[in-house]
């Protein structure tokens, strides 16, 4: 391939793969950054790439306390974008080879798909609630941490050599961006964002710290959940074709299996275990296995699957309450300036994504009302039966972050030409 044909492909999917990054960071420091010199800095990041010159930035490592404690590392903004590159470039051939049944960022799937897939599984496996049926749900220990990188490269791969023709890019570059991701090591090169006591409770199964070498995907980036995809797709095969499983349905690395001979289900986790183990080197989590009848229930991506009907899990309604609550304090010790606005927004929104899907209308708009403080309800209004909040002002307002705004005024001028 001509030099001048890779340099055009190379920019042209890495703009593609800005604005893909863009869309959910939109407006933060680092992406304005980045986008004031947005051809230069594209134009740069394809000549390390060719150059093979390319090595990740610092990521910001904190810990997030819901809906679980977990640690993540958030990729520098331009780092996103040779994640969304290398996404936008294999996700396609992948995509083909998962099961039906795997949830995980996937486009037209997710949660919500989830939950009803297996809520579909119940009804079917015991003809609509008449016959018996059993329900065994299991968990990785320390899933993420423990993705063995030279297994999973291998993987992809095997998979890509495979596909080789549908790979529209230049082979090498991609190859080389896909191993510079995989076996970057973050805790290498990190920025620690809050306070050395917020990991004491957090146990070691969980944090890159302390795991083995060359295992372990950060948590925050689109290429670990791709990646952690493609980790568990043999064993998603291996489930329904020689374990014989119809009824099976998998998110990240929480798992169900459904089935009509309760004795059979059982039978099969030490099979379980031991491909795990053998193939992935990866371990069954002994304190998170379920095994019920239907009519008990199963909790499963923050919802209560029951027959006849799915509701809220109460962990995910505590987690509103906290949240709101998280927002109160913040309103009355800080000036309700840019971030903050985005930061209510963001979080008010994502609980309330999930809750519209279910019977829930009185139950948020008895939340918002008895507990937000009414000084939010100044800036911010309810739309669509309360099932998303709005704001009713400009972003650029008096008061508005002068970094933020300075740099906003930048694009702005940029695009008008000036």
């Amino acid at each position: 391939m001509e030099i001048d044909k890779i340099n055009e492909n190379i920019l042209y999917d890495l703009f593609k793969a800005y604005y893909d990054a863009r869309k959910n960071k939109r407006n933060t420091i680092n992406q304005l950054n980045f986008e004031i010199n947005l051809e230069k800095n594209i134009i740069t990041l394809a000549d390390k790439i060719i150059k093979r010159q390319y090595t990740p930035n610092a990521s910001i490592c904190f810990i997030v306390n819901k809906p679980v404690k977990r640690e993540v590392f958030a990729a520098d903004f331009r780092d996103r974008v040779i994640h969304h590159y290398i996404f936008n470039n294999i996700n396609q051939i992948f995509d083909k080879l998962f099961i039906h049944d795997s949830y995980s960022c996937r486009k037209g799937k997710g949660t919500h798909y989830g939950i009803n897939r297996i809520d579909h599984f119940i009804r079917s496996c015991s003809q609509n609630y008449t016959m018996p049926c059993y329900i065994l749900k299991l968990d990785i220990k320390g899933y993420f941490m423990s993705i063995n990188k030279n297994i999973l490269f291998e993987k992809i791969m095997t998979a890509i050599e495979k596909n080789k023709d549908k790979i529209y890019n230049d082979y090498d570059i991609l190859i080389y961006l896909i191993k510079k991701t995989i076996f970057n090591d973050p805790t290498k090169n990190c920025i620690i964002k809050g306070k050395k006591s917020d990991w004491d409770d957090l146990p070691k199964s969980k944090s890159l710290f302390y795991a083995k070498k060359d295992c372990g995907l950060p948590i925050g980036n689109l290429t670990s959940q791709l990646f952690a995809n493609i980790y568990l797709n043999d064993f998603d095969h291996y489930v329904k074709n020689n374990l014989g499983i119809k009824y099976y349905g998998r998110y990240v690395d929480d798992f169900i299996l459904i089935h009509r001979d309760a004795d059979y289900l059982k039978f099969l986790i030490p099979f379980i275990r031991e491909y795990l183990s053998e193939n992935l080197q990866l371990e069954l989590h002994p304190n998170k296995i379920y095994f019920q009848s239907y009519e008990k229930g199963v909790k499963f991506l923050g919802a209560v699957i029951m027959p006849y009907r799915i509701y809220i899990a109460n962990r995910t309604k505590a987690n509103f309450y906290d949240a709101i609550k998280r927002q109160n304090i913040l309103l009355k010790h800080n000036p309700l300036t840019y971030k903050p606005k985005i930061n209510f927004l963001n979080s008010m929104n994502s609980y309330l994504g999930i809750m519209q899907h279910y019977k829930t209308y009185k139950m948020r708009k008895n939340m918002l009302f008895r507990y937000l403080d009414t000084a939010w309800w100044q800036h911010f209004y309810l739309v669509n039966n309360a099932k998303k909040i709005k704001m009713s002002e400009p972003l650029i307002f008096a008061g508005f972050d002068t970094s933020m705004n300075a740099l906003l005024s930048q694009r702005n001028k940029r695009n008008d030409g000036g």
